[in-house]
This record gives C-alpha cells, sequence and structure tokens, in this order.
C-alpha cells in the first residue's frame, strides 16, 4: 500500500496515565536526542514530571528540544521556561502569542500536534498533551490515546520534528540551534505492522490526513468507529459518512458529552439530526472530557493522532496521525473504544432529538451559523443542515 512502510512495533497508550510513564522512561534512557512537541505545556505535576527528565537528559549531554505552540503554552509561568533553558533544554515557541486581541487568520495556525522522538528508537504520535489529565483533581482522567512507535517508522516522524525545529529556529533567529538535515538511519525492523506517519501543513500536506480519513471511511463494508473530541465535519467528510451508511456500514460516533469550548459542541449538533435520520449513532461521552481523535474501519484500519474533525485542524493547525494498517492494533483499539462507549456514554436517539427544547434549538443555531462563518473564512466546504428534527434525508450521490 502506498506509503504504508512495514516493520513497525505499534503500543497503544490510554490517557496520560500510560502515556508519562512511557515518555517519561524514553527520555532517561537518550542518548543523543530528544524532539518533544506540544500544544499545551502546563506547569502542574506532570509538566514537572516531563519537564524534570528533559533536564536529567541535557545534564547528561543529550541534545534535548523542547517546542511549544505560542497559544496553547500561553499560561506557561516564564521562570520555568527559564529553568529549562539554564539546564540545558532547547526551547522554540512555535508562534509566539503578543497581540491577544487582534483577530488575524494566521493566528489560528497552531502546532497543534503530539509528538517525540528519542534517539532513533522510539517514537510518540497521539493527542496527549503536557498536563494533568484529570479533572477535578483525583477525578477520571480525560479520554485520550497515543502510539508509541518503533521501527523503521520512527525516522519519518524525526525528519518532520527536525525540519519543523530549523525552520522556527530560522525565522525567529533566537540563537536557538539548528540541527543538521543529514539523512537518518532509518531504524531495524521492530515488528511487522505496516503504518503511515500522516501530517497536516500549509505547503505538501494541506489535505493529507483528511483524504486519509475519507479513504477508510469510502472503502468502510461493514464498520465505522470513530472518536473525536471537537466533530464538526465539512460537506465531504459529512457527505462521506452518510454514503456509508446508506450502503450498510454501521458508523458509531463517540462525542463530548462534556465540554470544554460549549460553542462547538452545541454547532456540531445542528449536524446530529442528518446523521440520526440516515442511520448514524451518536454517543455522548459521559465519564469525563473526551478529547480522543482516533477511527477503526472494518476491524483492520485504524487512526490515532492529534487531528480533530474540524475546520481549524483540517486547514489551519500543524497536525500529526499515525495510519495503521494491522487487525491486531485495530482491534485492541476497537475494543477499548467500544468498552468506554458502552460504559461511559449515553446514545442519542432520533426521538429524544426530536425533543430538543427550543431556547437549546436557538442556541444550536445561533452557533452553527457563527461555525458557518468561521468556515467561510477558512474556505472549509459546509451546507445547511435540515431542521434540527431531523427527516428521512437521501444519502449524497457518489462523486
Amino acid at each position: 500500500m502506498k506509503g504504508f512502510v512495514p516493520g513497525n512495533r505499534l503500543t497503544l497508550l490510554k490517557n496520560g496515565t500510560q502515556y508519562f510513564p512511557a515518555l517519561e522512561a524514553a527520555i532517561d534512557a537518550a542518548r543523543h536526542h530528544v524532539y518533544l512537541e506540544t500544544y499545551i505545556f502546563r506547569d502542574d505535576t506532570a509538566g514537572r514530571r516531563i519537564g524534570a527528565a528533559l533536564l536529567r537528559a541535557a545534564s547528561r549531554g543529550v541534545a534535548t528540544h523542547l517546542m511549544l505552540d505560542g497559544f496553547g503554552s500561553r499560561p506557561l509561568p516564564t521562570a520555568l521556561l527559564q529553568e529549562l533553558a539554564s539546564g540545558g533544554v532547547q526551547v522554540l515557541i512555535y508562534r509566539p502569542e503578543t497581540a491577544l486581541w487582534r483577530l488575524r487568520r494566521h493566528r489560528l495556525r497552531r502546532l497543534h500536534r503530539k509528538l517525540a522522538v528519542v534517539d532513533t528508537t522510539v517514537g510518540f504520535v497521539g493527542g496527549i498533551n503536557i498536563l494533568d489529565d484529570a479533572d477535578p483533581k483525583d477525578g477520571p482522567p480525560q479520554y485520550d490515546y497515543a502510539v508509541a512507535v518503533q521501527g523503521p517508522l520512527v525516522a519519518e516522524i524525526l525528519i518532520a520534528m527536525r525540519r519543523l525545529w530549523n525552520l522556527v529556529a530560522f525565522t525567529q533567529f533566537s540563537g536557538v540551534r539548528r540541527r543538521s538535515l543529514e539523512p537518518i538511519a532509518v531504524p531495524p525492523p521492530a515488528g511487522n505492522v505496516r503504518a503511515r506517519f500522516l501530517l497536516r501543513d500549509n505547503l505538501r500536506h494541506r489535505r493529507d490526513i483528511e483524504r486519509a480519513y475519507l479513504r477508510a471511511i469510502g472503502k468502510a463494508r461493514r464498520e465505522i468507529l470513530l472518536a473525536n473530541a471537537y466533530f464538526l465535519p465539512g460537506t465531504r467528510f459529512r457527505h462521506a459518512l452518510l454514503r456509508a451508511a446508506a450502503r450498510g456500514v454501521r458508523v458509531r460516533l463517540l462525542v463530548q458529552g462534556q465540554t470544554d469550548h460549549p460553542f462547538v459542541q452545541y454547532a456540531a449538533q445542528a449536524l446530529y439530526g442528518r446523521l440520526l435520520a440516515a442511520g448514524v449513532e451518536i454517543h455522548a461521552y459521559q465519564r469525563s472530557l473526551l478529547h480522543a481523535k482516533a477511527m477503526v474501519v472494518d476491524g483492520r484500519v485504524a487512526t490515532v493522532g492529534s487531528s480533530n474533525i474540524d475546520p481549524f485542524s483540517l486547514l489551519l493547525s500543524r497536525e500529526a496521525n499515525v495510519l495503521v494498517h494491522d487487525r491486531e492494533f485495530a482491534a485492541a483499539l476497537r475494543e477499548d473504544m467500544l468498552q468506554e462507549m458502552e460504559t461511559h456514554a449515553n446514545p442519542v436517539t432520533a426521538q429524544s432529538w426530536r425533543q430538543v427544547p427550543l431556547w437549546r434549538r436557538m442556541l444550536i443555531w445561533v452557533s452553527y451559523g457563527v461555525a458557518r462563518l468561521m468556515m467561510g473564512l477558512v474556505n472549509y466546504p459546509t451546507d445547511d443542515p435540515p431542521p434540527l428534527s431531523g427527516g428521512r434525508e437521501a444519502a449524497p450521490p457518489r462523486r
């Protein structure tokens, strides 16, 4: 299959409970270099834990690189950044925020991917930020995933991270050392999993992640299981799901029941009527904040990463996913997703959706109207959904 790299071992990591110990252990084993990118880095237990691991690596002479998004990590205290820098950790801020109240389209182009590479022995791809993911404290953690990668695919992850590091270091004239772009020795095979590293940027890879989703959905014959934190798809994505349901594929969506961004949640609910009328199943996650971005198709193709199904992720932010063609990995992810859906989510039915009170309908439509305006600003194709009460609608024609 085009773009897939064989010979990898992939380990599914759920929530910070599994991810942070794995990341810390990898950093503590580093001998040559560490690269870490994240949208959010907080001065909390998780942030201090990973920060301490980076400082330990730097003290051993490991070339240690940390890139943070200028908006997502804006609350990070200057004192912590100075502590990391003085300890030998090289820190870069992607698009620093200097004018918080000035609206510019380019300010929406964020570093949203969550990646790490240690030497060329292990890489991490996922949706987990560097922050305590239990809210409230000692409560259940955010529901999220990351993947630990060993094998030849690690080289592709490292190349992407090194290129961005050099680009940001060059454009900011920060004095941070740029890294050599000499060819990387490809790690030997570590398993038998075929996987592909997917990027979304504003040059060569503008639609790679969206196309991978659409291609997998278009080939589905039995089942699509999709969990996404901020689910606000445009026309192409929505029609792909409707066509899949029309040809008899069981389509199940796991979306937020609790949310940290009510506007996005209300806007997304304007689409529920059409999806439910077409036979798409929608489940609202209730145990904690759903932050996962994952999909399994027909029990054989799976993806995990940072990309939401909304215009900001699919057209503006820098994102990264891993696409996996392996039945064993897909089965493990599917089993965990189904367990969360069946245990901690409430189904949204067509009948209950027709009974939505008027005040909530108005809030949903206002939110969706604003969202459509924002989609237009970024040229993200959309159309008007039918009334909230739904109504049987034929799937869009194949094209």
